[in-house]
């Protein structure tokens, strides 16, 4: 706690110099954590911030705070799976989270009561309800219905004390009594993406977090299952983007042959390789002041996994065959069907090539995880197919098989199924059971 001496015992009070002490602040409000960081810094805590959890590891990497708070709602964010890797790499540091809990059992900051204070007065609401204190270490809780004292700043060159645990005995000015722990943050409505058809809470997570990182430069990796619309995430992003008058530029890393991925990456010069009988750009150069989209990032050779770190890390490129560097300025989107961090325990990624370019995280959910919007997105494929010939429906019979499929290709399957049946129900515009073909051989 801080506590202020009454002025007639400055003269005799001893000179304590506070013990050093920082938090590490993660949160993509940048609003809140200018607020939470002017509270602290005047309870004299050093705080860094980081917008992402990518950033909040390299800097606590950098140097091991004392203290991390840390938002849920971080875009590149698993919090059980950051908080199982965080805890086993930084054991000594108290995490709390911005709603003012503790995440989970560990080591606890004896200042901790200074963050629940500084999450209060720091949370971006007028209505939220205090109606409990946070828990001090002892299971009291204590209530307090008027706005806490503001220490008192005294012009004179004595420093602040700092007194641990005071008594009542040993203090006889105002003492800081600490507020109760803020209500949760509501999210802001989000309006859906066009592109994007659900409106399904996973959905509208999706159509969230491609307007909250588009217009940033920032690298975004999406993560989800084939099928699921992540080039459509991509196509998002770079359509919202302040890039969006450069070039999207696409490469498929599972779909090229290892011996001419890095060419075709990087390009290369006359007689570089066999058959190199031209100079050629490479997709990089390409997409220079663009956005590049790295597809199926997962499959990427290790060898070339280092090359590509050091273009993310630096901006620079060779070409095959060429000596000088090219500088070029491209925001990189990557995607893939796996879990890549499993993959950098695995060993088949590398662990840093993932933090850079998994500094904003999107997950594109399985078509089985938002049924509820399966008439939507039939709607659409029809009203898509509908371009060029009779708009077609489903009738009840045929909307009723499709919804007891399990639908292992997702969305994409979905679409190639619709168009299925619309071949197969001729001139007549409307798509019966009969028509529902799944593509499946049962022998």
């Amino acid at each position: 706690m801080l506590a202020t001496l009454p002025v007639s015992q400055l003269s005799s009070a001893p000179l304590i110099r506070i013990r050093p002490r920082t938090a590490l602040l993660a949160s993509s409000d940048p609003s809140f954590r200018q607020r939470l960081n002017t509270t602290l810094t005047g309870l004299c805590w050093e705080v860094r911030e980081a917008e992402t959890g990518a950033q909040a590891w390299a800097a606590a990497e950098s140097s091991v705070p004392e203290a991390v708070i840390i938002d849920a709602w971080l875009p590149d964010l698993d919090m059980a799976e950051f908080m199982h890797d965080f805890r086993s790499t930084f054991p000594t540091v108290d995490v709390i989270d911005a709603e003012g809990t503790a995440t989970c059992k560990g080591p606890r900051s004896p200042h901790r009561q200074e963050i629940y204070y500084a999450l209060r007065t720091s949370q971006d609401t007028d209505t939220a309800a205090w109606n409990a204190a946070p828990d001090l270490g002892d299971g009291a809780a204590q209530k307090d219905t008027k706005k806490p004292p503001a220490p008192v700043r005294l012009a004179t060159n004595v420093s602040i004390i700092e007194v641990v645990e005071p008594s009542a005995e040993t203090l006889s000015g105002p003492v800081l009594v600490l507020p109760a722990i803020p209500a949760k943050r509501e999210q802001p409505v989000v309006e859906r993406l066009p592109g994007l058809i659900g409106n399904a809470s996973s959905m509208m997570d999706v159509s969230r977090r491609i307007r909250l990182v588009a217009p940033r430069s920032t690298p975004v990796l999406i993560e989800g299952p084939t099928g699921s619309g992540k080039e459509l995430v991509a196509e998002g992003l770079h359509r919202l983007s302040t890039r969006s008058r450069k070039p999207l530029i696409a490469i498929n890393c599972a779909a090229i042959p290892e011996a001419l991925l890095e060419a075709e990456l990087f390009g290369h010069t006359r007689g570089a390789f066999t058959g190199a009988v031209h100079g050629r750009m490479g997709r990089i150069e390409a997409a220079d002041g663009g956005t590049l989209f790295l597809d199926e990032i997962g499959e990427m050779p290790l060898a070339l996994q280092s090359k590509l770190l050091r273009f993310v890390e630096c901006g620079e490129l060779q070409r095959v065959g060429d000596n000088e560097t090219l500088k070029v300025d491209v925001r990189i989107i990557a995607a893939t069907h796996r879990q890549l961090a499993r993959s950098t325990q695995e060993g088949t990624f590398r662990s840093d090539l993932y933090y850079r370019l998994a500094v904003f995280l999107i997950r594109t959910p399985s078509l089985i995880d938002h049924m509820e919007d399966l008439p939507l997105l039939v709607g659409h494929f029809l009203e898509k197919m509908g371009r060029t010939e009779p708009v077609k429906r489903v009738d009840p019979s045929a909307m009723a098989m499709l919804k007891q499929h399990d639908w292992p290709g997702n969305v994409r399957e979905l679409e190639h199924v619709l168009e299925r049946a619309a071949i197969l129900a001729g001139d007549d515009t409307t798509i019966t059971a009969g028509e529902i073909d799944f593509g499946m051989s049962v022998n």
